[in-house]
This record gives structure tokens, sequence and C-alpha cells, in this order.
């Protein structure tokens, strides 16, 4: 018989059984102070490059030459992943990113020439990996039934954390804080967030039953891409993520061109496209924040795993749709919405839930090169698409939109492919666990 969840704030949002409150609540802050941190970050980053000349090109090229980067970092880390206990990995990697944080800090205080373009790559590849290695960490804290039950609960601290980093960083560069200084403030969280992985640490040893050293992770000398390459399942994984990027930021770009030709009648430009993008940010922030906190977990509950991998493909599918028959911008805004929001909750849970079901090799190695490397090779093969309908076939937004439509459709078709081979992943578990 199954103990049912306990009464108390967190049972509003998920099914949280006795005991496991305080690791699930030391997560979930850990999530939210990574997320302020790479927001800061963020921020940072913008008045950086686009105060480099040509920054604005180089804004456009970050996607390749973050994908070129991680071609060698990817490696790297699945070298050290196969050296280190678990600890070990997870502060080894926070400690490289705040050293990477203060060089960059002595880099803008001494005006390093185009240090802008170098730091708006870093910050690309910081905030994929750093999230990567949580959800990899959460994934081997948890079995499948807890991962299912806590982590729509745990992701909270993401769709928290997201806006707090952007109006604490807003704040102060209102202030008159320069960016040097502004990044000590993630480096200051990103100390945090090793606290809590430390004191998570502790009580999962606490916690854990099985006769395996919990910190040990006994990982091959196999690299991220062999393990990928080894496994139908995540090569479906990274298939279904590549699609899901090439769809979202197209997106991205059929809406800010319909911004940039509204906006060509106003007064203000500059005014109109701030003021768009705000009121735009804050609806999807608030409608992802409500939609992790009160449905997702939901979701899984009543429609299992499938509910989650098929719904924002749905929306996706439903927004295209719409602006393939000539939404105006009005519309595409809501659609836009709908989709973002839906991205940052539903499908960030599922991008951690999928994970589940695999090895440590795979939850760790896999999970890194998958999120970092095959999402940015994503935005590149956009960056293509969009190349390509604006120069050589002069797609209209409706153009771009049915070509997105093409890419839900593949979406949709690994999705349905995906749970296939996620169930038989399940059966078989069972099977040797009988």
């Amino acid at each position: 018989m199954q103990e049912r969840a306990q009464p108390g704030l967190f049972s509003i949002f998920a099914d949280v059984r006795p005991g496991e409150r305080l690791l699930a609540g030391v997560m979930l802050s850990n999530l939210l102070i990574i997320l302020v941190s790479y927001y800061v970050a963020k921020v940072v980053r913008e008045p950086l490059i686009l105060s480099t000349k040509g920054g604005a090109q180089w804004k456009s090229y970050s996607s390749a030459l973050q994908a070129i980067v991680l071609m060698g970092y990817v490696p790297l880390y699945s070298w050290f992943s196969s050296k280190v206990d678990r600890i070990k990995l997870i502060l080894g990697l926070n400690i490289f990113f705040l050293l990477c944080i203060e060089f960059f800090v002595f880099a803008i205080r001494t005006n390093v020439t185009n240090i802008g373009v170098f730091f708006f790559v870093w910050v690309g590849i910081f905030s994929l990996s750093v999230i990567a290695q949580f959800w990899s960490l959460a994934n081997d804290y948890y079995t499948e039934d807890e991962g299912k039950r806590l982590f729509p609960l745990i992701a909270i601290g993401a769709t928290v954390g997201s806006p707090i980093g952007s109006e604490i960083a807003s704040m102060l560069f209102d202030s008159g804080m320069k960016p040097n200084v502004i990044l000590q403030v993630s480096a200051l969280l990103l100390i945090c967030s090793m606290m809590l992985y430390w004191w998570s640490e502790k009580l999962r040893s606490r916690l854990n039953k099985s006769s395996d050293t919990p910190q040990s992770l006994k990982l091959t000398t196999k690299g991220g891409f062999s393990v990928i390459l080894g496994s139908r399942y995540l090569l479906l994984i990274a298939l279904l993520l590549l699609v899901l990027n090439v769809v979202n930021t197209t997106g991205e770009f059929i809406l800010s061109s319909k911004v940039v030709a509204a906006a060509s009648s106003a007064t203000d430009k500059k005014a109109f496209i701030g003021s768009f993008y705000g009121n735009f940010f804050f609806y999807v922030n608030i409608v992802a924040f409500v939609v992790q906190a009160f449905f997702v977990s939901r979701i899984v509950k009543h429609f299992g795993i499938a509910g989650i991998v098929l719904l924002p493909a749905l929306i996706s599918l439903g927004a295209y749709s719409t602006i393939a028959v000539g939404a105006g911008l009005a519309v595409i805004r809501w659609m836009k919405i709908a989709e973002n929001s839906s991205d940052y909750s539903i499908m960030n849970t599922t991008r951690a839930m999928l994970w589940l079901p695999t090895t440590r090799e795979e939850k760790y190695k896999g999970k890194q090169t998958i999120d970092t490397f095959v999402v940015r090779f994503g935005d590149v093969i956009s960056a293509g698409l969009v190349f390509a309908g604006t120069e050589w076939l002069k797609l209209s937004t409706s153009g771009f939109a049915i070509a997105n439509l093409g890419f839900v459709f593949i979406w949709i078709g690994v999705a349905i492919l995906l749970l296939k081979q996620h169930s038989k992943i399940e059966r078989a578990a069972r099977a040797s666990g009988s």
C-alpha cells in the first residue's frame, strides 16, 4: 500500500509522499537559483554583444559558433565524468563555469576587444550545460515513479527563476551598476547552487536504500556521441529535441519579422519593439508558471508521459496552422505565447522525465550531449531555413508557417516512435525486476 501525498504547500502542485518534501524542496530551490544565475548573465550579454562592432551579425551567428565549441566541450565532459565520482563531477563543472565568470569579469573591466562575442557564445553553452547537469543528477536521484510525481514540482524552480533573474539584472542596470559587477551576482548564485548540491547529496545519501554507493558513477570511457549512437531511444530523444528547436526558433523569426514590420509605422520604432517584447515575455512567464505549477503534474497523472510528450507538438500544430492561413500580429503573438509557455513548462518537464528509464552513462553523458550540442545544432538548421526562405525562396509569413508545419508533423511522428520505445524500455525494466 503506497503512502499518499503529505498535506502542505507542495501537495497543491504534486503528489509528494512522506520523506520526499525536504529533498524536493532543495532541488526546486537549486534549480531556481541556477536559472536566476543564468538570466542575470543572459541580460548582461545583450549590451555586451550589441555594443560590439558587427554585434547584431555576430549574435545571429552565435548558434553555429556554440555548436562548434560544443564539439570540443562534449568529449571533455565525457572524459571528466568517467574519471570522478558524482559530487566531484557536479562541483567540478560548476567551479569551471565560476572561473569562466571571473575571467569575463576581468576581461570586461579591462575592455578586451570583442569580449562581447566570446561572452555571448559562452552564456549559451553555460545555460544548456548547467541545466542539463542538474537534471542528470535529478534522474540519478529518483526512480521513474518518483520522477513522474516530483519532476513537475521541481521544474517550478525554472519557471520562477527565469523572471526573477531578468528582473534582478534589470534593476541592477537601472541602478547604474556596470556589467562586470552585475556578473558577480551570477557568480555568487553559482556558489549558492554548489552548496545546495552538497546538501542534496547528503540528503540523498540518507534516503538511499540500494547497495550501490550513490556517489560512485562507475562510468565507462565512452564519449557522449558514442553513447547516443548506441541507443535507439537516445537517438529518438535527440531527433525530437532537434526538430522541436527548429520549430520554435523558426517561430521566433516569424514573430520577429511581424513585429519589425508593425514597428515600421510607429513613431518610435525601438520603443514599440521594446514594449511589445516586454509584454510578450511577461505573459509567456506568467502562463508558463501557471501551467507548470497547476497542470503539468495532473497531465502526467491522468495521461502519463504520452500527454506531456505530445501536447506541446499539438499546440505548435494549432499555432502554425493558424498562422499559415494569414493571421495578423495580434493572433501570432498569442500563438507564440502558447507555444513558448508550453515549451518552458510542459516540454522542460518532458526533457527531464524522458531520461528516467536510462542508465547512468546515458543520464550524464548522453543528456549533456543532447541538451547542449544537439539543441544548438537545431538552431543552426533553423538559421539555414530562415536564410534559404528569405534569400532564395522569398517566403512570406504564411510560407514559413507552412514550412514549420512540415517540421511539426515530423516532430509528432518522432514523438510517437519515442513513446513506443519508452514503453518497450519500461516493460523490459519491469520484467527484469520481477
